[in-house]
């Protein structure tokens, strides 16, 4: 198992120095889930969610989360993102919509963080939007799906973990 980077010899919380590190392009894919009751996922559909276009809103708000992600966590280091996205997709068997972020950056550290915050704020935006017809809802599955670039290389989840 790798050394924790995010703790100095003492073991006491400490941000990693990036100083010496290339710069490279650098992008994280990352996804939740948010199931509901069917009713709901068509009112989201249809647009008679109350407070309004809940993908329009959510996608804002992750967007927000991406750039916010330094002052959120406090280790993360301020990254000037080049792009943020985020999509979501209605899975009508399920109940459920999955939200993909995906964030890239020219820059000496990773973006998985920036792309995990996206896609959990985007998450409960849509619970917030809705929680007045449906508070049953639940956001899971939030998981980094890829990240490309920098010193460790590619990482891509497997089908099944």
């Amino acid at each position: 198992m790798s050394k924790l980077t995010h703790t100095d010899a003492q073991g006491k919380a400490a941000m990693v120095d990036v100083g010496d590190k290339n710069t490279t392009r650098r992008e994280a894919c990352a996804q939740a889930m948010i199931t509901m009751q069917p009713a709901t996922l068509s009112l989201i559909q249809t647009g008679g969610i109350v407070k309004g276009d809940v993908f329009a809103v959510a996608r804002i708000a992750g967007i927000q989360a991406a750039k916010k992600c330094s002052e959120l966590i406090p280790l993360c280091h301020p990254l000037m993102l080049n792009s943020i996205d985020v999509n979501f997709e209605v899975l009508t068997g399920e109940s459920a919509v999955r939200i993909d972020a995906r964030c890239r950056v020219d820059g000496k550290t990773g973006v998985e963080m920036e792309a995990l915050t996206a896609a959990s704020i985007a998450a409960l935006t849509v619970y917030d939007m809705c929680k007045a017809v449906d508070r049953g809802m639940t956001v899971r599955d939030i998981v980094l799906v890829a990240k490309s670039g920098g010193k460790s290389g590619s990482w891509l989840r497997e089908e099944n973990s």
